[in-house]
């Protein structure tokens, strides 16, 4: 466990909000300095400016703090934990503190492989207490020929009854845009000879922060709250121009919520439990 802390600042910029809401088809001109950011947003902050030279060979940057060098060289996020505490004026300077909670090793189907929990504290310039108290666990794994899964191999969903849902198709300019917007060059993304050849998967893998970012949209826009705390585990890949569902429902007590995407042929892909705020 490391107690290194590396710090990074930035500016919560009016363009870059405005980046956001094209790249989800909203309408940039709702949102004006001193609003509050929308909850999830702050993925387009803090991007780590890594030399082109230090770039892993599969395209990822740097993530706020140093990956142990552990000889896997390919690297998936396994899920996230977020708390928010208060809100992100748009326009307002921020601060974030990182560091390297755990490295854990294990052993799996496809090899042996290593989670790494990194944590990420986010300040409003001036404020004493985080906004924003992120976890988040990547997954080093070898370079097998066997595409990456957080799932057991027969993991099937429970039947679950959805009060939202909608269908989404992502293209290549979808993941262009988020990737641009958070300053993601890791090639399964963007790179289709790299994702079929190297890592063996079918076509583009689909960001695992856009699909949960589509899930969060459609509890905003169903359930008309902010989100509290998000739980998400990324269970399977998803690819482009592929049909993803996103689905949800309010569980009773209206201050948690379920959240879920399912790939073209069903099967569970991300798993997010929400709280939401009341009053």
């Amino acid at each position: 466990m490391s107690e290194h802390v590396e710090r990074m600042v930035d500016v919560c910029a009016l363009p870059l909000v405005h980046r956001v809401a094209a790249t989800f088809d909203l309408d940039p001109a709702r949102y004006r300095n001193g609003d509050p950011l929308p909850r999830g947003w702050h993925v387009c902050l803090f991007t780590v400016p890594t030399r082109q030279s230090l770039l892993r060979p599969d395209g990822a940057a740097g993530l706020g703090v140093t990956l142990p060098d552990v000889g896997l060289p390919r690297l998936m996020i396994g899920g996230r934990r977020i708390r928010f505490t208060g809100d992100i004026p748009i326009g307002a300077a921020v601060r974030r503190e990182s560091r390297r909670k755990a490295v854990i090793p294990k052993e799996g189907r496809s090899g042996r492989f290593v989670i790494v929990t990194i944590q990420h504290d986010v300040f409003v310039a001036g404020e004493s207490r985080a906004a924003i108290e992120e976890e988040q666990d990547y997954v080093m794994r070898e370079a097998t020929d066997a595409p990456a899964s957080a799932a057991p191999k027969d993991a099937k969903i429970e039947r679950r009854e959805a009060t939202a849902s909608r269908t989404v198709v992502p293209d290549e300019t979808l993941l262009f845009r988020y990737s641009a917007i958070t300053f993601n060059a890791h090639r399964i993304h963007y790179d289709t000879a790299y994702a079929r050849e190297t890592e063996s998967y079918p076509d583009l893998v689909v960001n695992g922060g856009l699909t949960t970012l589509l899930l969060w949209q459609l509890a905003e826009d169903k359930l008309g709250t902010k989100m509290k705390s998000s739980a998400s585990r990324n269970l399977k890949a998803l690819f482009v121009n592929r049909p993803v569902t996103l689905a949800g429902r309010q569980l009773p007590g209206l201050s948690k919520a379920r959240l879920w995407a399912l790939d073209a042929d069903g099967e569970l892909a991300i798993d997010v439990a929400l709280e939401l705020e009341t009053g």
